[in-house]
């Protein structure tokens, strides 16, 4: 059985050793790209162009009412992305132009890892975490203080928008709405205002911090906006949390739910977890300020700072320790993200880069940025996220590449940030909780509260305004 192992692990690394010679003697095999004639056809006005915006339509229609039919949203976003990148491939093949088409999929799908990378490493510490006991930990804290539901309410919100300056907002919304269904299990009506109050702010707190955001992500990435520069959106977000809440105050449950009879249990290795989360954070920041890395750099080399650690607990453990405290799996950590929205993303990127790449993004940013104020364009797309996930729409404003000033990209961050807390659709927080609550808060609850919502989202606006005075 050993010389059986022995022999394929020889085999594997001859097969390695081969493999890096032929990249060594043969770079061309795998790195070098042929020079190219690129042609660019303007689809637009094409059967290609109509049949992309056809796709794109349904599939997003689909996607956005996952509640009915109960099809994970990610489904119809990657078989529609995949459709239309063959149309488009299959026309350019047609005309001699195969590789143009080949490389801006590429391209689209380098933005897409870079996401990918970031989001699944954030996951995967917050999972890893939940299984240590954190979270649990959290919620048994807030019973035993005793708040009574006002001030959970408060608490629950403030920390959702604390957490997703530095956690993305899909995972702050899933772990603060379980807190709250744990601490309001007999107040539906308390789980709604909180709900709805978590969405809030884990919206705005997201917007403030590329680290939390997917808009603000993009932004980040592509060097738009340098990681500092989101700061000046901390008033803005602010007010655009405040607002809504301090209407909702009054209609929250007065009550105080009972004590919990639980203790809190750390597991073994948690609070080096959130340190080795910390420096995750501080190395991404810091690699990207200094070395111009992109983010996903500074994430992995987290990921690999976990796997050790959690290599160094199962080695250490002893014969004695209970189930209970034995180290986690962090494969298991990995396989627990939300795959159907990593997913989905995927399909909203690369379909939207193709809308792009057929020519209709440049043809919608010649009107918006050309025909009309720039300032009112940034407040329409923002309101537009009401509908539209915020980052698939950041991601094909940055395709359109509008020559706007900073301080034009900073209102831009911040509509498309808190515009999505507008309707329940439209932000990643809110279909998260959409699918987690099971009384209390729904679409209809989430509607009701708009006109507050949209009240804190123009004075958001507003309070930009004033800090820049004569910018816009």
């Amino acid at each position: 059985m050993t010389s059986g192992v022995n022999i394929h692990f020889g085999l594997k690394t001859i097969r390695y050793f081969f493999f890096f010679v032929l990249v060594c003697l043969f770079p061309s095999v795998s790195f070098a790209t042929e020079a190219i004639s690129v042609v660019h056809f303007d689809l637009k006005h094409q059967f290609v162009g109509y049949i992309a915006v056809a796709i794109t339509v349904i599939a997003y229609i689909i996607a956005m009412t996952e509640d009915v039919h109960l099809m994970k949203k990610s489904k119809p976003m990657i078989l529609g992305s995949a459709l239309v990148w063959f149309a488009i491939c299959i026309y350019y093949a047609l005309h001699g132009q195969a590789k143009t088409a080949s490389l801006a999929f590429e391209s689209n799908l380098l933005a897409y890892v870079e996401l990918f990378l970031f989001i699944l490493v954030s996951m995967t510490y917050l999972n890893t975490l939940n299984e240590r006991g954190v979270f649990d930990g959290l919620r048994i804290l807030l019973l035993n203080k005793q708040y009574s539901y006002r001030q959970l309410f408060w608490i629950t919100g403030a920390l959702a928008f604390v957490l997703s300056t530095i956690i993305n907002g899909l995972t702050v919304g899933l772990l603060i709405g379980s807190i709250v269904l744990a601490v309001g299990k007999d107040k539906p009506k308390f789980v709604a205002f909180a709900c709805l109050n978590v969405v809030i702010g884990a919206n705005a707190g997201g917007t403030m911090s590329p680290l939390g955001g997917i808009s603000t992500l993009f932004v980040w990435q592509k060097n738009i906006l340098h990681f500092t520069e989101f700061f000046s959106l901390t008033i803005p977000c602010i007010i655009n949390f405040v607002v809504p809440a301090c209407f909702m105050h009054f209609s929250v449950p007065k009550e105080t739910p009972a004590i919990s009879q639980q203790k809190i249990e750390l597991k073994r290795g948690s609070k080096r977890i959130i340190f080795l989360f910390i420096l995750t954070l501080a190395i991404t920041v810091s690699s990207n300020v200094l070395l111009e890395l992109p983010p996903a750099a500074g994430m992995i080399t987290g990921l690999g700072l976990l796997q050790f650690f959690n290599f160094y607990l199962t080695y250490t453990e002893t014969a004695g320790c209970e189930d209970s405290q034995k180290s986690f799996d962090i494969f298991k950590s990995i396989a627990d993200v939300d795959w159907d929205t990593l997913l989905f993303f995927y399909g909203a990127m690369m379909i939207i880069g193709a809308v792009g790449f057929v020519g209709y993004l440049d043809a919608i940013a010649l009107y918006l940025f050309g025909e009309i104020n720039v300032t009112l364009a940034n407040v329409m797309i923002g309101l537009s996220s009401a509908f539209i996930d915020n980052g698939t729409l950041m991601f094909a404003v940055l395709n359109m590449n509008p020559d706007i000033a900073k301080v034009e990209w900073l209102l831009l961050t911040l509509t498309l940030g808190v515009g999505g807390s507008l309707l329940a659709i439209g932000s990643a927080p809110a279909v998260g909780l959409l699918g987690l609550v099971r009384e209390g808060y729904n679409f209809g609850f989430h509607l009701r509260w708009m006109p507050a919502i949209l009240l804190g989202f123009f004075l958001s606006i507003g309070s930009l305004f004033l800090i820049n005075p004569g910018s816009f």
